[in-house]
């Protein structure tokens, strides 16, 4: 496929890629551990419930927690084993959460054998979505927002476009592109299972161009196929795979301010995610492992891991051979929009898209500084947001003057706070903005 002409947004930045650590490594099985820890809430909305107790013996694959709502998963264990415990765990924001701990049986063979769900082609929309619900799948590019929610079209909205993102734009990070190169005819089926519900007028795939074993096979597989998919090769440039990015350099239309793709008539889904609704309707695979990128300049032995959800990232860093002297942070993502860890006992969870280790050098302190008022902020703000009068409006306190501002339209890419030569950290500002103007509006609705 030809790359004459790569699509785009504007604004943006390039921030060096780091890609060729892992880019080229075949996935590997991580061995199972002796203990995993699972979290509740490891998705947006209401956390799961757990319907297991201390002393009882679970199945891989056996659904240990059931959602409390529509905007809510089931959970399932990720071995063989025994719980432990139903009780507080360390989530990967630092807080103590409910959840639970299964002990792995040692002398089981670990064998998937669960039934399979009903063939989809037999199922109703409402029927599908319930489905999915139940097989706790997530969004799997890291926002980990229920795929069943994503995938419901309310009444009065129509979606003819569908576009796959297998951008994976963050540095270092190569999880989905490995899930491209290796597992094309588990998209290809997962995209013919969503197209049967959905019935889009067209399907795109948006691949950055660093990726072109992903474009050259992926194209070849939808040229076998009868659906009607296309791949798009995209401009190499961060956030491109931010969904309203992708919309824009997909489709050429803009998302308006404070609405969603379906506006667009448009569902951007993550190719993970596309993957996952195969494995779940062909195999009965519900969420209970993922693809990790496991890298950093501070990691012994780069890896991509096919990693036990709750498995503690203590042993994969362990299983990559450990961690370099001078390692100074650990991050569960990208390091642009990555969280940083203030442990290594939690565990992956079904958001957890790459480990990254980095050391003193790429995490030195920047002094912080006066804005100069340079624009550079301003010109690389992808949601084309003034970041420089956002700061100096946090600075005083004047959240809605921010609001006034659109500070709701930015999604913390993590942009204006990489190219600001003052070392303002602008984005943390933001996220504590938005935090405050919410919890006010919470408070108004409350009376």
């Amino acid at each position: 496929m030809g790359m004459s002409k790569l699509h785009t947004f504007s604004h943006g930045i390039h921030p060096d890629e780091y890609k060729e650590f892992t880019e080229h490594l075949p996935v590997e099985r991580m061995p199972f551990s002796d203990e995993y820890v699972l979290p509740l809430g490891q998705h947006i909305g209401a956390p799961s419930k757990a319907i297991v107790k201390k002393g009882d013996k679970v199945l891989r694959g056996q659904k240990i927690a059931e959602s409390t709502g529509f905007v809510s998963v089931a959970l399932h264990a990720p071995v063989d084993g025994t719980v432990t415990a139903v009780d507080l765990v360390e989530n990967t924001s630092g807080q103590m959460v409910p959840g639970i701990r299964i002990k792995t049986d040692a002398y089981s063979t670990q064998q998937f054998s669960q039934p399979l769900p009903p063939d989809p082609t037999t199922l109703s929309m409402k029927e599908f979505l319930a489905s999915v619900q139940e097989s706790g799948l997530v969004g799997l590019g890291g926002a980990a927002f229920p795929a069943h929610v994503k995938f419901a079209i309310p009444e009065g909205k129509t979606c003819r476009y569908i576009i796959l993102n297998g951008c994976e734009c963050e540095p270092f990070l190569t999880s989905d592109h490995r899930t491209m190169v290796e597992q094309p005819d588990a998209i290809v089926d997962g995209i013919g299972i969503l197209q049967h519900f959905i019935k889009a007028e067209k399907i795109f795939i948006g691949i950055e161009a660093n990726k072109p074993d992903a474009i050259e096979i992926l194209g070849r597989k939808i040229a076998d196929s009868t659906l009607p998919v296309e791949v798009i090769p995209l401009k190499v440039k961060y956030p491109q795979g931010a969904e309203k990015m992708l919309i824009t350099a997909v489709l050429n239309k803009e998302v308006p301010s404070g609405k969603l793709p379906l506006d667009v008539e448009s569902l951007v889904s993550n190719i993970g995610t596309i993957a996952a609704i195969s494995h779940w309707f062909r195999k009965g695979m519900p969420l209970i492992e993922r693809i990790v990128t496991v890298t950093g300049t501070a990691l012994n032995r780069p890896a991509n891991l096919l990693v036990p959800i709750g498995t503690p990232i203590r042993e994969v860093l362990d299983y990559c051979g450990g961690l370099k002297p001078g390692a100074s942070r650990i991050l569960l993502g990208g390091p642009m929009m990555g969280q940083v860890q203030k442990t290594i006992h939690t565990p992956v969870v079904k958001g957890t898209s790459g480990l990254l280790a980095l050391t003193d050098k790429e995490v030195k302190p920047m002094e912080e500084y006066s804005c100069i008022r340079c624009g550079k902020c301003i010109d690389a703000c992808p949601m084309h947001l003034n970041p420089s009068l956002l700061g100096l409006l946090a600075k005083n306190d004047l959240w809605d003057e921010m609001e006034e501002n659109y500070v709701f339209d930015c999604f913390e890419c993590g942009s204006c706070s990489f190219v600001c030569p003052s070392g303002i950290p602008l984005v943390q500002s933001f996220r504590v903005a938005k935090g405050l103007l919410r919890e006010k509006k919470a408070k108004e609705k409350a009376g």
